[in-house]
């Protein structure tokens, strides 16, 4: 009996042996790296909406993919670190958001497959120098329509908002290579509509403060913020020192007034993942970034917080509020 068991034994054996070498070897696992100038706690919507494209690609996480997700929690001097963490975990796609990300991106890596979102104007903040046939081994989303330019449109917004403003205040970065950029529209803006900008330079929490108790020591009427990295992955902070002074404020785009501030008009960051995560897909399919053009919004919201309005003791007028892509109450 124990030889007939032995050699039926060794026929199962062998018979699951030819069966493992017909079938199909494991799926490739793609690993993509992302890196997001914002906290990573609770996992901030442009990260929820980057993977949820992916999802609708046909991508499933854990199988087909792996998502490595690091954060600047808006400390963008924390990128190196970040990229040199998740280049060493062989990652075959790195996404970043901001154009100080995706500036630092490129200096961590000359060959991986580089995407970006969330970035205003990439060849104002020299990340690629075309939008149709982007240099090496970028690509990416815009964060909006118009580049630059579009900035100016923050200052008539808030003019029309706080009628009869004839002084504001200008926050930017140094730091953020887009911020000339952000500047020269600005002032465009501001000389149309006869309002005299006073210009306040952050990049840290300090400089931060230092800037808000300049403002403060102004006759400004209102704060143009624009767009950068730090500001970005610190809504909460600069709410509350805007709130603190007083002084009615709008913003590049939405997290700042669901975070409790005044105003903001600019694209949709989760549009931009969204648009991101697609040429991330495109990547992995063999397709190489400089042959994909920039994906270039072609959309901005305005979104009004009455709430915090009604906290400044500010009307905002109808014909704003009746353009408004989204109202807070």
């Amino acid at each position: 009996m124990a030889p007939i068991i032995a050699a039926a034994a060794s026929l199962i054996m062998l018979l699951a042996g030819l069966a493992a070498g017909h079938a199909q070897p494991p799926a490739n696992v793609h690993r993509i790296g992302i890196v997001s100038p914002l906290a990573g706690s609770p996992e901030p919507p442009t990260v929820r909406a980057f993977r949820q494209m992916l999802r609708e690609l046909g991508h499933v996480e854990g199988k087909s993919i792996i998502v490595e997700a690091r954060y600047a929690e808006g400390q963008p001097d924390r990128f190196p670190g970040l990229f040199a963490d998740l280049i060493g975990l062989n990652v075959e796609v790195l996404v970043v958001g901001s154009s100080m990300g995706a500036l630092s991106a490129k200096k961590a890596t000359s060959t991986i497959p580089i995407v970006f979102a969330g970035v205003g104007d990439p060849v104002e903040a020299g990340v690629v120098s075309n939008l149709s046939r982007p240099d090496g081994n970028i690509t990416g989303a815009t964060f909006g329509a118009g580049g630059s330019t579009i900035t100016g449109k923050l200052v008539e917004l808030l003019q029309e908002a706080i009628p009869g403003l004839t002084e504001a205040a200008v926050l930017y970065s140094s730091a953020d290579a887009a911020s000339p950029g952000y500047l020269r529209a600005v002032y465009a803006a501001a000389r149309t509509l006869k309002v005299n900008i006073k210009q306040f330079d952050a990049g840290n929490d300090a400089a931060l403060e230092r800037a808000f108790a300049g403002i403060g020591a102004t006759r400004a009427q209102g704060l143009v913020v624009t767009g950068s990295a730090y500001f970005g992955g610190n809504p909460a902070k600069l709410v509350r020192l805007s709130s603190a002074k007083r002084i009615p404020t709008i913003y590049f785009f939405s997290l700042f007034p669901e975070a409790g501030g005044l105003m903001s008009y600019g694209g949709s960051t989760e549009d931009s993942y969204r648009r991101a995560a697609s040429q991330v897909d495109k990547i992995l399919k063999g397709a190489k970034p400089a042959d994909l053009p920039i994906d270039q919004a072609t959309k901005y919201e305005l979104v009004v917080n009455l709430k915090a309005a009604k906290a400044l003791g500010i009307a905002i007028p109808r014909s704003l509020l009746g353009r408004a892509d989204r109202v807070i109450e």
